[in-house]
């Protein structure tokens, strides 16, 4: 009994925070929502009918898929090789630290608008710096076609997600022991197969904290597509959660807004749940 005691606080205000909201959603997407956000009755899943059946949603839904597939894959790449080189004993590896990790204490907001002005196609130091390097001939209107504003973004989203991972990664080399490495190099073990048998399988929690983690940051990422071109061109770089914004404060349809919400919910849940239970039926994880 005094274990529940001391969880039931914890418990409550999860229910406060999570539960109350959820249900609220279900409650609004199943009925007819005034402009005002007035509430009237049920509406015979109308509000689902017009979501599953307006293209840009669709489309929305397949881009977000892609913006996190690529975004958290290049991220884990990156993180996980600068984690390996920061882990290392050299001289400044203190400061390289301070350096990789600097970007992660200013505003994501912040970041994004910084380099709105670097893709600028008249006055950004990106055009500026390329030309000088004599990679393009000309002023790249960057964010000007749905194809070269995306692919942007998914860099700008590798790199500030840089960061963060890396906390993750190092946290997990500076926990290994030791020892072990020790006893695999008198036996004549290569560092490649230090890594391969005894790094990759001990990080495994830690890179599994991370992809989940990312996951759901990089997913729900609102500030750099919406700061750097509102989801267009013509709504060419929308991905759900600026599709939401858009359906809900700028054209008022709050019940379609419901919906896309709770899917977006749902999707996140049983991301998290089904890759946690495939991580935990692993023996490597058991």
């Amino acid at each position: 009994m005094v274990p529940v005691l001391f969880i039931l606080p914890g418990l409550i205000l999860s229910a406060f925070i999570i539960i109350y909201p959820v249900w609220e959603l279900i409650q609004t997407s199943l009925r007819k929502v005034t402009r005002f956000g007035k509430v009237t009755g049920l509406n015979d899943f109308a509000n689902f009918e017009a979501v599953f059946s307006d293209t840009l949603f669709q489309e929305a839904a397949v881009r977000s898929v892609w913006w996190t597939l690529l975004v958290v894959g290049g991220t884990l790449i990156c993180a996980a090789g600068i984690a390996l080189i920061l882990n290392e004993k050299f001289h400044g590896r203190a400061i390289a630290r301070v350096i990789i990790m600097l970007p992660w204490s200013v505003s994501l907001s912040l970041l994004t608008v910084v380099w709105r002005w670097a893709l600028n196609g008249e006055t950004g130091y990106l055009n500026h710096l390329l030309e000088q390097l004599g990679i393009i001939d000309g002023p790249v209107v960057w964010l000007a076609s749905g194809s070269t504003a995306f692919t942007v973004m998914i860099l700008i989203g590798i790199i500030v997600s840089i960061p963060f991972t890396t906390t993750i990664f190092l946290g997990g080399l500076s926990s290994l022991p030791g020892d072990l490495y020790e006893a695999a190099r008198m036996e004549g073990a290569s560092h490649w197969h230090c890594f391969r048998t005894i790094t990759v399988p001990m990080m495994q929690p830690y890179v599994n904290i991370a992809i989940v983690l990312n996951v759901i940051y990089v997913f729900n990422s609102f500030p750099i597509i919406w700061i750097l071109t509102e989801g267009g061109p013509a709504n060419s770089t929308d991905i759900l959660v600026t599709y939401l914004y858009k359906i809900a404060f700028k054209y008022g349809k709050l019940g379609e807004a419901s919906v896309v919400s709770l899917l977006m919910f749902v999707f996140l849940l049983a991301f998290a749940a089904l890759y946690l239970r495939l991580v935990s039926k692993d023996p490597a994880n058991a």
